[in-house]
């Protein structure tokens, strides 16, 4: 059962390949990304029952020594955030938008997962380091004051791990908008 979702970032390449591997043989998960991203660094995101996503983010990290950037294992993920990060969620239009933007990949999980359990809201994507010089954003879509709330609650997660880039709440965004998020 999908009910959990972990991560391991690294600042290197090759320790991200150990990393992953360790990970891979410690539990029964789903891998859902293994990949280097932007600034040289490297992501590993995996599913499963919280308990073999404990195990295998402690092996991961344990692995990854020196080069650990970030870890994170959030227990009963919300489930928009799969089809978010795999680039999957349909939408039909925008009633306001809510952007994040962190300075981790790993931040930026968590805080998505935070803003779509405070408010009423959809999450549009959760695009995470590539082309972006290492940061990571989410978008999501609601109602302005759903949006508002949601967007709250995500960038105070990053802003407590110091890693909030920037927050914005756009009410009643163009339609062209749209095409260029998804």
């Amino acid at each position: 059962m999908l009910n959990a979702i972990g991560g391991v970032e690294l600042s290197s390449v090759a320790k991200g390949l150990e990393a992953a591997d360790a990970m891979l043989k410690t539990s029964d998960i789903k891998l859902l990304l293994s990949r280097s991203i932007c600034a040289g660094k490297y992501l590993i995101l995996l599913a499963g029952d919280v308990g073999s996503v404990n195990a295998a983010v402690e092996a991961g990290a344990a692995k990854a020594a020196h080069s650990l950037v970030d870890s994170f294992v959030i227990p009963n993920i919300h489930p928009e955030v799969f089809p978010a990060i795999e680039g999957t969620t349909v939408v039909e239009g925008l009633e306001s938008l809510g952007i994040i933007e962190a300075f981790s990949a790993s931040a930026l999980v968590e805080a998505a997962d935070a803003a779509v359990k405070a408010a009423p809201v959809k999450l549009l994507e959760i695009r995470l380091a590539m082309a972006l010089g290492g940061k990571a954003f989410v978008t999501l879509t609601g109602s302005v004051a759903a949006v508002e709330t949601a967007v709250a609650a995500g960038a105070a997660v990053a802003g407590k791990k110091g890693l909030l880039v920037e927050k914005v709440v756009i009410p009643q965004p163009r339609p062209e908008l749209l095409r260029e998020l998804i």
